[in-house]
């Protein structure tokens, strides 16, 4: 079923095969979990207490909670429970009129965190993207590193710096090299950047030692987000060798508001690219990419379309990799794609690949041009998936508007 007798009054993307999942707060009422549907949320807290979910779930207190952290450690079977049942009550005429009067719009609420962020990893995923900056800096060199087709690389960031769209962005702070060859120097960076990924959220956890196999993905995570992981470059370049990155990117992440579910990107899917070496056992099993289109603005211009189905590693072989050494997985643990890139130029995911380190600024349609963000400047991802029968799935967007402090 694709149709709801909710009508809208223009296309969302949030349509009854989407479904997804956020937090919500609305007038007086505390924070609960809702699904939004079209222009609305379905407050699954309100539902649960007048009785549209008895029956469904041992425990609707995990509907009632003020975050998804119980409905995501609740597992798969729950996941399904509640979601074919909010697709009897959205899509069935005979409980229009019950479940109309807990409908609040969209733009009537606010989107606190939808869940608790245990850890986040962010990966490196994308070919593209992992070339373009190896072109950038070692130009004289192989563009990648030897290990960079045997696994995938990740580094372990800041969870307490995750934000929900909308989230003013402070411009960090850090040390940085004014010229090469100078003295570093301590101060505001001029050269922050986006990163325009994919996140997926891990709901049912695991003890330490056990690992998680390729195939065991939908076992463990919930759904998917859209993920600007902004980046300091200056200090970045400064600061990662030997260990990688920290205070360049730890200072913020933002996340769309609503879970898009796995199930909603069924029609999704689509064969992995060809891997060459063949990976290791560990990485090898039964998994997919995702046909999602990806969108990137900045003050109204859109300058990129990174296109996520060519991603090299994918999101499962990504969760195998990160718990391979028996690291333990958390509910609510959020792991990224890294840069999406794709091999034209309209299709790079970060502003250091669109001007090419600077040298070649984007033109917006205000007649200015950007190496990296400015003060003021406003991001806006979005992203979009195929559903049934021509839907579209959407995830909602990633807004972040830049500070000085």
């Amino acid at each position: 079923m694709t149709d709801s007798w909710l009508t809208t009054p223009e296309p969302t993307g949030f349509g009854l095969d989407n479904l997804p999942y956020g937090t919500v707060v609305h007038g007086d009422r505390p924070p609960q979990i809702a699904i939004a549907i079209g222009g609305h949320a379905f407050p699954l807290g309100a539902a649960a207490e007048a009785g549209l979910f008895d029956g469904v779930l041992p425990d609707t207190g995990v509907l009632t909670a003020p975050n998804l952290d119980r409905l995501l450690a609740a597992g798969p079977a729950a996941w399904r429970a509640v979601r074919a049942r909010a697709t009897e009550l959205l899509g069935s005429r005979s409980h229009a009129e019950a479940v109309r009067p807990l409908l609040v719009r969209l733009d009537a609420v606010s989107n606190p965190l939808p869940f608790t962020v245990a850890d986040y990893v962010d990966f490196y995923s994308s070919r593209e993207h992992a070339e373009n900056l190896g072109r950038i800096f070692r130009p004289d060199s192989a563009p990648l590193l030897p290990n960079w087709t045997h696994l995938p690389i990740g580094y372990h960031g800041r969870s307490g710096t995750v934000v929900v769209s909308g989230t003013p962005i402070m411009r960090p702070h850090g040390q940085r090299l004014p010229a090469p060859g100078a003295e570093p120097v301590f101060g505001p960076t001029t050269r922050l950047d986006i990163e325009a990924e994919v996140g997926f959220v891990v709901g049912v956890p695991t003890r330490m030692g056990q690992t998680v196999s390729v195939d065991e993905f939908a076992d463990h995570v919930f759904g998917a987000v859209l993920v600007n992981d902004w980046s300091a470059r200056d200090i970045q370049a400064w600061e990662y060798q030997p260990l990688g990155p920290f205070l360049g990117k730890s200072f913020a992440t933002s996340i769309s508001p609503w879970i898009v579910p796995l199930e909603a990107l069924a029609e999704a899917r689509v064969a992995p690219p060809r891997q060459d070496p063949v990976p290791l056992p560990h990485l090898l099993g039964d998994h997919w990419g995702y046909d999602l289109s990806l969108r990137v603005d900045l003050n109204g211009t859109t300058v990129s379309r990174p296109p996520f189905a060519g991603l090299y590693w994918t999101p499962a072989q990504q969760l195998a990799h990160m718990t391979s050494n028996g690291a333990s997985l958390r509910t609510g643990d959020l792991f990224a794609s890294g840069t999406v890139s794709g091999p034209q130029p309209g299709q790079r995911g970060s502003l250091i690949e669109l001007t090419w380190n600077g040298a070649e600024p984007v033109r917006l349609a205000d007649g200015s041009t950007r190496g990296f963000l400015a003060d003021g400047d406003t991001v806006v991802l979005g992203g979009s998936a195929p559903g049934r029968d021509g839907t579209r799935i959407g995830f909602g967007a990633v807004t972040g508007t830049i500070h000085s402090r």
